[in-house]
């Protein structure tokens, strides 16, 4: 069985600039996701989806190779879907198919081969077609609040008085990886990195980190120096 790990590294990033190679601890934080991938030997290749040359430089000599993206999956609108499909078929026009195929996000700094092992095995063994990590919210969304003409009201007013072991546990996307079988992917053609039949990683706040701010970055460094002192 060939399976494919795909990180996608776009150079243009807007809020944090040159979010993807910025040092993290010391090291460009694109080589820790890198470098899980290959430890876990789980992967035929490792491929950096990027348009940008300096990340290709830091990429070469990590044991990854480089695919540089068309210029329409080089803008702001290109889908992580966009990204994946882009390179799954250049291998399927080589007649080189793969039967998983895991997109990693440059910015993982958490992710580990251990992880990405525990999710290959409930994607081959649960019958499932993709798996995906998630975390719990830290407050019941069943009770969250909004602002409508400058006053605050609830979305669910009902739940206020509910007490929450009462209310259903809610989760989000961890924005780690998707690891999903190819012939799912192909066939759902409906944009979406995880299709089918999804199962779930759970995993808990220190255990992941989403980066879209400085103050994001800063936390994540926390998490990662608490996490391994």
């Amino acid at each position: 069985m060939a399976n494919l790990a795909i990180i996608p590294a776009r150079g243009g990033s807007k809020r944090i600039k040159k979010k993807n190679i910025k040092l993290f601890l010391g090291k460009p934080i694109i080589l820790y996701p890198i470098e899980a991938a290959l430890r876990s030997e789980l992967f035929d290749d490792v491929i950096v989806s990027t348009d940008d040359i300096e990340i290709a430089d830091i990429v070469k000599n990590s044991g990854a190779k480089v695919l540089f993206r068309s210029k329409e999956n080089s803008d702001d609108y290109a889908t992580l879907y966009n990204v994946v499909n882009e390179v799954l078929n250049k291998y399927l026009n080589n007649n080189i198919y793969y039967n998983t195929v895991s997109c990693i996000l440059a910015t993982s700094a958490f992710i580990t081969p251990k992880l990405l092992k525990e999710a290959y095995k409930v994607l081959i063994e649960d019958n499932t077609d993709s798996v995906l990590p998630i975390v719990p919210f830290n407050y019941p969304i069943q009770r969250a609040l909004k602002k409508t003409n400058g006053e605050i009201t609830f979305f669910n007013s009902e739940n206020f008085f509910k007490r929450t072991q009462d209310l259903e546990d809610a989760y989000h996307d961890a924005g780690m990886f998707y690891f999903t079988k190819t012939k799912s992917f192909l066939d759902e053609n409906n944009d979406r990195l995880s299709s089918g039949i999804i199962k779930p990683i759970i995993l808990n706040e220190l255990e992941t980190q989403d980066i879209d701010t400085i103050q994001d970055w800063e936390l994540a460094e926390f998490k990662y120096k608490y996490n391994n002192k």
